[in-house]
């Protein structure tokens, strides 16, 4: 019986193999994560990553997908549900005090941990490609009420958002460096009141 399909069958759960390929760059990020690190890691030969997901930057491109649908989408959420910028970033913020020190996974942010040590101009410029779409996500919320005067008229929302992004980031780095979700917590509410009245 010809089935049409060419070689061996796959011997692995892709889908488990990425899970352990995302933790793996999200601990070491990029660069510092090796083929052989990924292969070990994921339990596979390099030609099974290889036919399976192309090379590692292609493997590390799908990574920083399921991550952010599986811990990064909290932001997006937020904006999304919450009734005023103040009020989503501040959720944002909490809910990064959690996410980031979550026992069950690595520290921090992998999109932002893993461009802090990377040479690859491709995947630095990728991943603040994605970190730029979030400023600009805030400060488009921002701006919105700022029309709405929910927030003062002369409100810089560009430097609000950066400011709101440089706290989301060095949450994510001082997570990484050991602090804690009550700590982080505190942090966000520091944060908050720098926001104008």
């Amino acid at each position: 019986m010809v089935t049409g399909q060419r070689g061996r069958p796959r011997s692995f759960d892709r889908d488990a193999a990425l899970d352990k390929a995302m933790r793996a760059f999200w601990e070491s990020g990029y660069e510092a994560t090796s083929i052989s690190d990924l292969t070990r890691a994921m339990g596979i030969g390099a030609p099974s990553l290889y036919a399976a997901f192309g090379d590692k930057r292609k493997l590390f491109d799908e990574v920083v997908v399921v991550y952010g649908g599986r811990y990064g989408d909290f932001g997006s959420v937020a904006l999304a549900e919450e009734p005023t910028a103040r009020s989503a970033i501040g959720r944002i913020l909490r809910e990064a005090a959690e996410v980031y020190t979550d026992p069950d996974h690595p520290r921090g942010c992998l999109v932002i941990s893993a461009a802090v040590n990377t040479t690859t101009e491709e995947v630095a410029e990728a991943l603040r490609v994605r970190r730029e779409a979030n400023l600009a996500a805030f400060e488009s919320r921002i701006r919105a009420d700022v029309a709405a005067g929910v927030l003062p008229a002369d409100t810089d929302a560009r430097a609000l958002a950066r400011y709101s992004g440089a706290v989301l980031q060095g949450m994510s780095q001082q997570s990484r460096d050991g602090a804690s979700r009550e700590e982080l917590a505190a942090v966000a509410e520091v944060a908050l009141r720098a926001w104008p009245a």
